[in-house]
């Protein structure tokens, strides 16, 4: 499918790895100019590397911490300087929180900057330019703030508060034409879940292919239609699709990506 990306400009963050690498993938294959932020230089690197072999356009590479005012002001006006505009972005960072209530006033404030805050001074930084170019945003939640168990609580608290935020942003901005809809993965295989795959076929002795798909019934308890976990490049594909104009009419959804998911 052609997205009619060509010759637009989008921002990926926390775009060096897993769901947000697979959007910036297809965003970049399908012909737009590219800027990534990310914390770490290396990732942030290799990242660029990656998305530059299947790259049509402009592919670059910002160094940032978006959890404060200032740091994601600084990282996104330098993402839209070398881009020289911008026609959307995607929040896919905040991913600590998995624990329960019980953690420490300090962590739940580590959670809240990181899950949440992120993503609120991402967007407060790209509004101006949205505006301008009546663009378009999309924001990552997860399953499970349909569904929150007291073992990751603190995460999924923020993540709902993302969903919020991001239908508030959609209802003020709408008028002036910026889209705005929240996409919440459920079990998804990037990296960490490869990585448990790995280990439960190799201490327990289960097929690879079936390991981690035992663990997700056996242990947590998951009833998934499709019966297998996500792919990082599905929920890429989505969240290229919701930035793109053939979703113009769409916004202030939370759109669902759980492969058919009852906990």
């Amino acid at each position: 499918m052609d997205l009619q990306m060509r010759g637009k400009r989008f921002l990926v963050v926390g775009g060096t790895a897993g769901i947000g690498l697979a959007a910036a993938s297809v965003l970049a294959a399908e012909g737009a100019s590219i800027a990534v932020i990310g914390r770490n230089q290396q990732r942030l690197d290799e990242a660029v590397e990656h998305l530059c072999v299947g790259a049509t356009s402009e592919v670059f590479g910002v160094r940032g911490d978006v959890s404060t005012h200032a740091g994601a002001l600084d990282a996104v006006n330098r993402a839209v300087e070398f881009l020289g505009g911008l026609n959307g972005v995607a929040i896919t960072t905040g991913l600590i929180g998995h624990e329960p209530i019980g953690i420490s006033d300090a962590r739940w404030v580590e959670v809240f900057s990181d899950v949440f805050m992120s993503t609120v001074r991402v967007v407060e930084a790209c509004l101006p330019y949205l505006v301008s170019t009546q663009g378009s945003i999309v924001t990552t939640a997860a399953y499970s703030i349909r569904a929150p168990e007291i073992a990751r609580l603190p995460y999924a608290s923020m993540k709902s508060a993302v969903a919020t935020f991001t239908k508030g942003i959609a209802k003020a901005y709408g008028q002036e034409g910026v889209r705005a809809n929240c996409v919440a993965p459920g079990a998804i295989e990037t990296a960490s879940l490869t990585a448990l795959r790995r280990h439960v076929s190799e201490t327990k002795g289960i097929p690879y292919n079936e390991a981690l798909e035992r663990v997700m019934v056996d242990e947590w308890h998951l009833d998934i239609a499709l019966q297998r976990p996500g792919r990082a490049t599905e929920v890429g594909n989505l969240i290229a699709f919701v930035l793109s104009d053939l979703a113009a009419y769409m916004t202030g959804t939370l759109i669902n990506i759980d492969g058919g998911t009852n906990f």
